[in-house]
């Protein structure tokens, strides 16, 4: 997992609540078990007509916001199924931060398990920051000080300490459990010895 300490981009603002799941990667997408390819099929339904084709007016298909690596977006974020398919898509589009004012709790944390950091900020930020993505401005995420600046302004966000330290360090479950390997390979020793049957054919 790609380490996560500071973030600058033109954010993308898409106000619409309640966006779930299935909008952010529809069922038919999610046979694949692998993490990538999937970033084509993000919102698929809002970004492309029954023709397969780009549907203009959509945010993430206009530039810059086609390539913003943050997406700001309205209340309830990533609620429905809890499909690990949809923090894929995300990162494999390049969105690696997503501030609402509230996500559903299965995405929230199945996005610090892939690399992405979900902000929460009350709804009066949100409008402040997203006037910054209208005018196509860049701002920037500081995971370290725990900070949103913009222009000369900056918000503060409260983030769970072992879901940043996490981040920062690029550790998903996977490296979380490979950095307790020596006392997995001492504890597997010491049962050969003090249980020795339970390795017996």
């Amino acid at each position: 997992m790609n380490k996560f300490t500071k973030l600058k981009s033109i954010p993308a603002y898409l106000p619409i609540v309640n966006i779930d799941t299935d909008m952010i990667i529809p069922k038919q997408f999610l046979k694949t078990i692998k993490r990538t390819g999937l970033g084509k099929n993000l919102f698929f339904e809002m970004r492309y007509n029954s023709d397969g084709k780009q549907i203009s007016d959509f945010i993430l298909n206009q530039e810059p916001y086609n390539k913003s690596k943050i997406l700001i977006t309205g209340k309830n974020f990533g609620c429905g199924s809890s499909r690990e398919h949809a923090p894929w898509a995300l990162l494999d589009f390049g969105i690696t931060c997503v501030i609402s004012s509230s996500f559903a709790d299965i995405f929230y944390n199945n996005c610090f398990k892939n690399g992405i950091l979900p902000i929460s900020i009350s709804e009066e930020k949100i409008k402040e920051i997203s006037e910054y993505a209208k005018r196509k401005e860049e701002i920037l995420i500081n995971l370290t000080e725990q900070k949103i600046i913009f222009g000369n302004k900056e918000i503060k966000f409260d983030v769970d300490a072992f879901k940043k330290k996490c981040l920062i360090e690029g550790l998903d479950d996977i490296a979380l459990s490979l950095e307790k390997s020596d006392k997995i390979t001492a504890y597997e020793n010491e049962i050969k010895l003090t249980k020795p049957w339970i390795f017996n054919d």
